[in-house]
C-alpha cells in the first residue's frame, strides 16, 4: 500500500506543525483535536476536520497521534470511538506521543488483534524540530510496517532510527530524556558558574559551543536562558511526565538514575513557583533562586 491519506489528533505545540508537514507534502489529511481553533488553522490550509478519532481513523490509510500522556493514548487509542475503533484491516497507526513503553505494547496488540500495523514513534527535536521537519524519531515495531509509513515519517523527521520490536521506540525516548535533561542541568550550572564569577555569560556560550561541551542544549537553549527567554518549545510539566515514566522503567529493570532524580527535582521547584507551563530552560531559574543570581548575557 502507499500511503497517501493520513488523519493527525492531537494539535498541541508539536502536533499542529507536524501536521502542516505533512499537508505541505502532498498527503491528504483528515484533523482531530479536542479544541477547535487548531483544526480551523489546518482546515484553512487544505486539511479537513474529523468528528472523532474513530473518524479520522476511517478515512485514512495512515493515523498518527501526538497526545500529552498515556491516558490520553489509552483513551484516544483504545476507545470506543478511538483510532483503533475507525481503523480499516491493512491500515497503520503510528502513535509519535512520549507514553510508557508498556502502553505500546497494549496499544500494538491491539492493533494486532484487529489487522492494524502498529508503531510507537516517539520524537525528539522540540517545537523547532517539528516547525523544520527535522525532528528524530525512534520507532517501535514490524519493520514492514515502518517500511509501509515511511514516506510520511520523512515529511516529519530528518532521522528515522527503528530501535526493536513495540515498546522499544518509548524506551529509547525515555533515555534520550535522561540524557537531555542530565545535558541542561549541566548547562544551566555552567551558566550560573559563569554568571557569579562574573564573567560574560554570551562570550562563554560561544566558546563552549565550539569545544567539547558543546550539546543541543547549549547552542538552543543556553541563548534563551540567558536572554530571559522562558517561552515553551517543550515544556516543564511535560518534561515531569516524561521523566517519571523514566523513573518508572528504571524502577522495572533497577538501574539507578541519580542525575535523572536531580533533574526533576529541580524542575518541581520550577513548578512550585507556578513554571510549570514554561520552556523547560526555565530548569536556570531553579539554581539561580539556590544562589540568588540572575544568569543574563
Amino acid at each position: 500500500m502507499t500511503v497517501t491519506s493520513v488523519g493527525f489528533i492531537g494539535l498541541g505545540i508539536m502536533g499542529r506543525p507536524m501536521a502542516g508537514n505533512l499537508l505541505r507534502a502532498g498527503f491528504l489529511l483528515a484533523v482531530w483535536n479536542r479544541s477547535r481553533p487548531a483544526v480551523d488553522e489546518l482546515v484553512a490550509a487544505g486539511a479537513s476536520p474529523a468528528d472523532s478519532p474513530a473518524d479520522a481513523a476511517r478515512r485514512s490509510q495512515l493515523t498518527i497521534t501526538m497526545l500529552p500522556d498515556s491516558p490520553d493514548v489509552e483513551a484516544v487509542a483504545l476507545g470506543p470511538d478511538g483510532v483503533l475503533a475507525g481503523a480499516a484491516p491493512g491500515s497503520f497507526y503510528v502513535d509519535m506521543s512520549t507514553v510508557a513503553p508498556s502502553v505500546a505494547r497494549r496499544v500494538a496488540e491491539a492493533g494486532r488483534a484487529r489487522g492494524v500495523g502498529c508503531l510507537d514513534a516517539p520524537v525528539s527535536g522540540s517545537d523547532q524540530g517539528a516547525r523544520e521537519g527535522t525532528l528524530s524519531i525512534m520507532v517501535g515495531g514490524e519493520p514492514g510496517d515502518l517500511d509501509a509509513v515511511r514516506p510520511a515519517l520523512e515529511a516529519l523527521g530528518r532521522r528515522i532510527v527503528h530501535c526493536g520490536p513495540s515498546g522499544m521506540g518509548q524506551t529509547v525516548k525515555l533515555c534520550n530524556q535522561v540524557a537531555g535533561a542530565g545535558t541542561l542541568m549541566a548547562v544551566c550550572e555552567a551558566l550560573l558558574l559563569a554568571a557569579k564569577a562574573g564573567a560574560d555569560v554570551g562570550k562563554v556560550i560561544e566558546a563552549l559551543s565550539g569545544g567539547a561541551a558543546r550539546s543541543w542544549m547549549l547552542e538552543n537553549l543556553a541563548p534563551r536562558i540567558a536572554g530571559r527567554d522562558f517561552a515553551p518549545g517543550f515544556m516543564v510539566r511535560l518534561m515531569q511526565k516524561d521523566l517519571r515514566l523514566v523513573q518508572g522503567l528504571a524502577a522495572e529493570c533497577g538501574a539507578p538514575l541519580a542525575g535523572a532524580g536531580l533533574a526533576q527535582a529541580l524542575l518541581r521547584a520550577v513548578e512550585a513557583h507556578g513554571g510549570g507551563d514554561h520552556g523547560i530552560q526555565a530548569m536556570a531559574t531553579a539554581l539561580e533562586r539556590l544562589a540568588n543570581t540572575e544568569i543574563r548575557a
